[in-house]
């Protein structure tokens, strides 16, 4: 991520970069927040509604800590939403569909990233090939990255947040599989779990492989090639 940008030193892409990379997050993480907090509302719970948060703004989300080390190590979390599951009419399903509602949001987002960076850059190429101006070629561009952008960190989170352990939400969503005394034996253990992961992550990352990019990176070209690929018929470039 921006870690791999500042370790090469040019400063144009490291604006850019940085210009493009913190509202999108800025919305990964609220919008990620703001879906724990709805469907914990349709469930039953008010206790996120009370509190303010089912909001995109992101002053009330924002974790700083977690913020940076999603934008420089493409990793990171928000503020948790308060959820109190003695509201829920049926605790366990509310617990799983809350936790859930965070990651499917931004694959969502992610996805619809995707396609739409697929169709930019099919455009991209058929207004090249048919003389465009640099400056609506420059503008189609940078809309390709911030697609580009939009997609990676979304399906980042996503992945990132469906790690079944604590604290994570896949953590939530394994609630429904396995047995009360096997998930909270292992909830007392979240905060050094918590510890050992994070470590475990910088140091691959450190090492120049992190397995959520791969998953984002991957799943980004499995929506966003074949949608290259049809605009590229549809616009006569590609045969």
């Amino acid at each position: 991520m921006l870690f791999d940008i500042l370790s090469g030193g040019d400063i144009r892409d490291i604006i850019i970069s940085l210009v493009f990379s913190m509202p999108i997050i800025l919305l990964a993480l609220s919008l990620h927040e703001t879906a724990h907090g709805y469907v914990a509302y349709k469930c039953g719970d008010n206790t996120a509604y009370n509190l303010g948060r089912l909001t995109l703004n992101p002053l009330k989300h924002i974790d700083p800590a977690g913020f940076l080390c999603m934008l420089l190590l493409g990793f990171g979390w928000a503020k948790p939403v308060p959820i109190n599951t003695r509201n829920f009419r049926n605790s366990k399903r509310g617990m799983a569909l809350s936790a859930l509602a965070g990651p499917l949001a931004n694959a969502i987002l992610g996805l619809i990233s995707a396609a739409l960076l697929g169709f930019t850059m099919a455009l991209y190429y058929h207004l090249a090939f048919s003389g465009a101006s640099d400056f609506i070629l420059t503008c189609i561009s940078y809309t390709t990255i911030l697609f580009e952008l939009s997609a990676i960190y979304n399906l980042l989170f996503m992945a990132f947040n469906l790690i079944p352990i604590p604290p994570f939400d896949g953590s939530r969503i394994a609630l429904v599989f396995l047995p009360p005394k096997a998930y909270f034996g292992i909830m007392r253990y979240e905060r050094q779990i918590m510890i050992g992961l994070l470590v475990t992550l910088m140091l691959l990352s450190r090492l120049g492989f992190s397995p959520f990019s791969w998953i984002a990176y991957n799943l980004t070209d499995l929506v966003a090639n074949p949608t290259f690929e049809l605009f590229g018929k549809l616009f006569g470039f590609l045969a």
